[in-house]
């Protein structure tokens, strides 16, 4: 019987999944454009998060096959429109994978003193944290449980210790700079909707990533049971984290948080060099960490699309200790040749991986309020106990909101770039890796899988 991973597993792997370096690296930048108001806004954030994470744990209820927003939409839609979106979420999980990399690879060479534009260097230890994570899932599921269940609980740690060194120091000392938030930003006199919004939006991102969760759900002890659960648990948890540190940062030092220079911004909060030590030891086991996550959950898209017969079966194939190997090795070396095709420079691709959660935030709530209804594949559909406010309620929340971040997100940032006289112009790369990542490659691989299968069909 295979080892499958357990229920505090899987909530340890969503909130490995959604902690990155952002709460650790830059808490500064909500706080500077919305000033006092910036619990409130990870607050709404956080519910915003919540909502799209009971509509994904919907999914997870009806479909409890490996793959997450491929097999969600194979299953509501067709295998055309799954296979587009296993494909564009492909793309962007092996750049996510690929910049998140690249990422703890630059901050440690930083923290460290080396230097981080050195591309060779950059480069070998890229290669040699691959290598790691390699190492880490070739031992399997239960070895990888565990190493992520530690990396998990080491940043929540370092995380809770920032929190409750905090309060201690609020307590004893009186300390209470809250009011003058306002007055290190121009936040408080010169706050807009639209400034509160884009608040909103910058918060919510530190939140996403259980999108990715159930993506191994074939690996995972009763997803249709387990995942609802531990998805929307997961959220709860660093929900109250992430305002317990922003909140404990804004009362004990604000300016220090927003004016640092220092690679991890937590670290100047305070000066005790213990806590500071955590800091940062955490910070860089959260970039680890959610490394370790994205191992898990990329090549398993690309294993659940082959299962499905839509790409080569031996892309399925897995080894003794049951590690999807072909899968992983395809999705590492995109994950490290595509950095180093753009010169580690992601900001002309990293709009892959925003517009890859738009379509599924787009599409997943569609999935679910057709599987209340009774609709879909019934091979790949479990016969679940359906729920208005979780199956239809959420999703259409969901949609209104991702409409809204659609409506708000910096398009004309995203595809253009300031020149010399500082006025926008065309980003091409941007645009060319948009035109590639999402009708080029799909709409070709769809061309050749519907080519490969008529030849098949006639051969038989």
């Amino acid at each position: 019987m295979k080892k499958k991973i357990g229920f505090w597993s899987i909530v340890l792997l969503a909130i490995n999944s959604i902690i990155g370096s952002g709460i650790f690296l830059s808490p500064g930048a909500v706080v500077q454009s919305s000033g006092s108001k910036a619990l409130i806004l990870y607050g709404i954030a956080a519910c915003f998060a919540a909502i799209l994470a009971v509509t994904f744990a919907a999914a997870a209820k009806y479909v409890a096959h490996s793959g997450a927003a491929y097999i969600y939409a194979k299953a509501a839609f067709g295998e055309h429109v799954g296979f587009y979106v296993g494909i564009t979420r492909y793309i962007a999980t092996c750049i996510a994978w690929g910049v998140m990399a690249t990422a703890v690879v630059k901050t440690v060479l930083r923290i460290f003193g080396f230097d981080q534009n050195d591309l060779m260097l950059v480069t070998i230890s890229l290669i040699l944290l691959m290598l790691s994570l390699l190492v880490i899932n070739c031992f399997g599921p239960k070895f990888f449980e565990l190493v992520n269940n530690l990396s998990t609980i080491g940043k929540l740690a370092a995380l809770l210790v920032f929190i409750i060194f905090g309060i201690g120091v609020i307590a004893t000392t009186g300390v209470n700079h809250f009011a003058q938030i306002d007055r290190l930003t121009s936040a408080g006199t010169n706050a807009t909707l639209s400034t509160l919004v884009m608040g909103v939006i910058a918060a919510f991102y530190a939140f996403t990533g259980f999108e990715s969760v159930a993506s191994g759900a074939d690996d995972m002890d009763k997803p249709e049971k387990n995942l609802p659960i531990a998805i929307p648990l997961a959220i709860s948890v660093i929900a109250v984290v992430y305002i317990g540190v922003v909140w404990i940062a804004m009362m004990v030092n604000p300016q220090a948080m927003m004016a640092t220079k220092e690679v991890v911004a937590l670290v100047a909060v305070f000066n005790n060099p213990l806590i500071q030590n955590i800091v940062l030891y955490g910070a860089l086991i959260s970039m680890l960490g959610i490394n370790v996550a994205a191992s898990f959950h990329s090549p398993r898209v690309l294993e659940a699309i082959a299962k499905q017969g839509q790409l080569p079966s031996w892309l399925a194939g897995r080894t003794a200790k049951n590690f999807p190997l072909p899968a992983f090795l395809l999705t590492i070396a995109l994950a490290v040749l595509l950095p180093m095709a753009f010169r580690y420079d992601m900001t002309s691709i990293i709009i892959l991986s925003s517009i890859s959660r738009f379509v599924q935030f787009l599409i997943i709530p569609l999935c679910v309020m057709k599987f209340f209804r009774g609709r879909g594949d019934r091979r790949l559909i479990n016969p679940a106990r359906p729920n208005v406010l979780t199956d239809m309620v959420c999703p259409a929340v969901s949609l209104i909101l991702t409409v809204l971040l659609l409506i708000k997100f910096d398009w004309i940032g995203q595809f253009t770039i300031l020149d010399a006289n500082n006025q926008h112009a065309p980003n091409y790369f941007a645009i060319v890796a948009m035109i590639l990542g999402y009708v080029v490659i799909p709409f070709g691989m769809m061309l050749f899988n519907y080519q490969t299968k008529k030849k098949r069909y006639e051969y038989d």
